[in-house]
């Protein structure tokens, strides 16, 4: 059966379009590697098995009338941010206890369109807050990668970790995902998986929980760089539902894979080398540039100036616009409700039990820096920040295609890390380099690199002009073939 989940949603796609294999055997294959390995890592919060063989049972059927969609018999997880109708949608947040929603979100029925097989839900930070997966009301994820010589368990990122570590554990073939400062790329960089965060506005954001509204956006992980371009393609659209979402043509992004990079420009900034990284990822960051020279790319060192401000513009911002979305969860139509004396007591006893420690510490933050006297103190300047953060890519792409830096300032950590527990500002540090890309609303895609000298893989990113992804898989690919592809060891 581990045959079966080896293979990539490409691989799988040929073998149910050869009828090599049949959907409903892929999708028990995963349920049971799912029900083998879900104990120790923690992955999903639910799984759909029944829902998930009635799916492939129907995309048989397609296929054997020749009515295959993009993704017909593809089993993948889906985040737990996602609606999903008549099926756990909770945010992994106590506040949302035994919610099932009667609607489903456009990315995910974009997906079901498509023929794609729903396994489960995944884990994740709590309303997407966190950078380990440590935040969730079901516990933390563990990732599938340890250490060499170690048995030390370590987080998989966030937090969007759940997808990630499900990919690449092999327990779903591609899952959803969703970034609001670096929730697809991190969580990428630290499994060996391959994530993409699109452009703002390039999949719709209906149906999918918000976090920091101006910010969020979801997309795929993935095994590889060819199924994250397969999974997107199906994700995007336009939506009457989403006045956020832009009408755009989504491209076959597969199609960009394989191209030629002679000619292109790829942008390296200055600002990206912060003090005390570690010489591992300066190391990953220099053969990640001569690769795409060895491909024909020219290198051109860019400045974007405003990058030293982006992570405190960030964490006001995104508590802000967090405070507000959060404040409709009251116990009262759905979800948690602990009684009270009167309706404010019931609302501030349903809060404080529902809501985790960092989701009450980013509601305050964001109430704070709304509030009167603070407004324009804070938040204010966040946002003319974040236009200057804007207008420094936007001045940067006049000369150069894409944008290369690294993904993360170092591998994954230790689940429980006593510096970080202490210290929240050292956890938000993990964000370092991918907060800009959401201030700007950029596309941004992380892809492995390299393994560091503890064995666990590192990721470089690629930062592209707006609804320009194409770009950014086509110059990826190269960076994979270079490096090659990077499988955790078994040990669960």
């Amino acid at each position: 059966m581990s045959e079966l989940t080896s293979l990539t949603i490409a691989e799988a796609r040929a073998k149910l379009a050869a009828k090599e294999i049949k959907a409903v055997e892929l999708t028990d294959a995963y349920i049971q590697a799912i029900e083998a390995a879900n104990d120790v890592i923690n992955a999903y919060v639910t799984v759909t098995g029944d829902k998930a063989r009635e799916m492939a049972k129907a995309s048989d059927a397609r296929i054997g009338e020749g009515k295959a969609g993009a993704l017909e018999g593809i089993p993948l997880g889906i985040k737990d941010l996602f609606a999903t109708r008549d099926v756990h949608t909770q945010a992994c947040s106590g506040i949302l206890n035994r919610f099932k929603p009667k609607y489903e979100s456009t990315v995910t029925q974009n997906l079901w369109d498509d023929g794609a097989v729903m396994l489960g839900k995944l884990n994740m930070d709590e309303f997407a807050m966190g950078s380990s997966n440590e935040t969730s009301h079901y516990g933390p994820v563990v990732n599938p990668w340890k250490a060499s010589g170690s048995n030390q368990q370590l987080v998989p990122g966030g937090s969007s970790g759940g997808s990630a570590a499900a990919v690449a554990a092999h327990l779903c073939a591609g899952a959803t995902a969703t970034d609001t400062g670096g929730s697809i790329r991190q969580p990428a960089a630290l499994t060996g998986t391959v994530g993409i965060k699109p452009t703002y506005g390039r999949c719709s954001r209906w149906g999918v929980v918000a976090f920091a509204s101006s910010l969020d956006q979801a997309g795929p992980i993935a095994r590889d760089v060819r199924d994250a371009a397969i999974l997107l393609r199906s994700m995007a659209s336009t939506d009457s539902k989403d006045t956020t979402s832009v009408d755009i043509p989504v491209p076959n992004y597969e199609a960009s894979l394989g191209q030629s990079l002679k000619g292109m420009r790829i942008g390296i900034p200055k600002e990206y080398r912060v003090d005390g990284m570690s010489d591992e990822i300066e190391k990953l960051w220099s053969q990640g540039i001569a690769w795409l020279k060895d491909a024909g790319a020219e290198i051109v060192d860019i400045s974007l100036p405003h990058t030293k401000y982006a992570l405190p513009a960030y964490y006001i911002v995104a508590p802000a616009e967090a405070s507000s979305n959060l404040a409709r969860y009251d116990g009262v139509r759905y979800g948690l409700r602990v009684d009270g004396k009167d309706i404010a007591d019931m609302y501030e006893k349903t809060r404080a039990a529902g809501f985790g420690t960092e989701v009450k510490r980013r509601i305050m933050i964001g109430t704070y820096v709304l509030s009167a006297g603070y407004y324009d103190a804070y938040y204010l300047q966040a946002q003319k920040v974040r236009t200057l953060i804007k207008r420094d890519f936007e001045l940067a792409f006049n000369d150069v295609d894409a944008i290369l830096t690294p993904a993360t300032p170092s591998s994954a950590f230790a689940i429980g890390d006593e510096a970080l527990a202490a210290d929240p500002v050292a956890m938000y540090l993990n964000d370092i380099f991918t907060v800009t890309v959401n201030m700007a609303g950029l596309p941004g895609l992380s892809v492995p690199a390299g393994l560091d000298a503890k064995g666990l893989p590192l990721g470089l990113q690629l930062i592209g002009r707006p609804f320009e992804e194409g770009t950014l898989f086509k110059t990826a690919h190269v960076i994979e073939q270079a490096a090659g592809k990077f499988t955790p060891a078994k040990w669960w």
